[in-house]
């Protein structure tokens, strides 16, 4: 087991290193000078000049690069153009707000789709099986931003039950805060347990066909015995992989429900950076959610020989 951590502890340096290139390499590609874009009808050769030296610009590319990453390594991912702010503190700050909503959307998804979907493979071809896999059809089918306006129109303004815009953080009034955050995760939950649920589905189903489960069942075993300590525990593992995916998915895409919803989250905050040409803050955002990817990917890695051992022993 220690070999396996080790050994994938050594391959995401490597996957690092190409993250941090292609983020500075993705920024440099932006058509147009960056300090003539931020400046804009305010540009002189003097203040373009004096820009360009602060963001390092009338450097060489590599020498660009070297500086960046040696900054990044201290925790220097330079200050907002637009608020003079340090990026990484900013990014900090409105990256909890992010994982307050992405969290809890991603857990409450598995409650409800795994076991939903255990059922459904369990009760194969019946009318639950088949009303299961219309339902998450259905559910995928829906986009999440198309979702988010029927709840904010149906439990914000028709029925005023719940809040239509702002933020309350959950440090400052806990209750207040959860209050804010049930339209939001609600939309992420109900787009995201389709997928979860046809993943537990077909997971499910592949264990069922295996030998030791026939096996299980020439011993004599109930099927409630068969399929809560033998098939369950070892079905998981795919659902656990997809839901590593998906919650990097979720914090990188989710630009579009905080913008819903007004969040002040990670995902607006790019989205703000890019209409006012902050460099430093998108090239900031960009790394962190490309790093937050690899780490909870090295979690998945790290947690699934607990489901299928052979993959430690491989």
């Amino acid at each position: 087991m220690l070999r396996y951590v080790l050994k994938r502890l050594l391959w995401s340096i490597p996957t690092i290193l190409l993250v941090a290139v292609s983020v500075f390499a993705l920024i440099r590609l932006i058509p147009g000078d960056p300090a003539l874009l931020i400046l804009g009808d305010r540009a002189t050769p003097e203040t373009l000049a004096a820009l360009r030296d602060q963001l390092g610009l009338d450097r060489a590319l590599p020498v660009q690069f070297l500086l960046w990453m040696g900054n990044a390594l201290h925790g220097d991912l330079g200050q907002s153009i637009r608020t003079g702010e340090p990026v990484l503190p900013l990014i900090i700050g409105r990256f909890q707000v992010s994982f307050e909503i992405v969290l809890p959307a991603v857990i409450l998804s598995a409650v409800f789709a795994v076991p939903l979907g255990t059922l459904a493979a369990w009760r194969q071809n019946t009318s639950l099986d088949i009303a299961t896999v219309a339902g998450a059809t259905l559910l995928l089918s829906i986009p999440t931003f198309w979702m988010g306006l029927l709840l904010l129109l149906l439990f914000g303004m028709r029925l005023g039950w719940l809040p239509v815009v702002g933020y309350v953080s959950i440090g400052d009034n806990w209750l207040a805060g959860l209050i804010y955050l049930v339209m939001p995760i609600s939309t992420l939950v109900i787009h995201e347990v389709g997928g979860i649920l046809r993943m537990a589905r077909a997971s499910t189903l592949e264990v069922l066909r295996l030998d030791y489960v026939t096996h299980a069942r020439v011993k004599g075993l109930s099927e409630t015995q068969i399929l809560l300590h033998h098939v369950v525990g070892n079905s998981f593992g795919p659902t656990w992989t997809l839901l590593g995916l998906i919650m990097g998915n979720l914090l990188g895409g989710i630009a579009i429900v905080e913008t819903i919803f007004t969040i002040p989250g990670l995902g607006r905050l790019l989205v703000d950076a890019i209409f006012a040409r902050d460099y430093p803050v998108i090239q900031g955002c960009l790394l962190c959610i490309s790093l937050f990817y690899v780490a909870i990917n090295l979690v998945v890695d790290f947690v699934y020989p607990l489901f299928d051992p052979r993959v430690a022993a491989s």
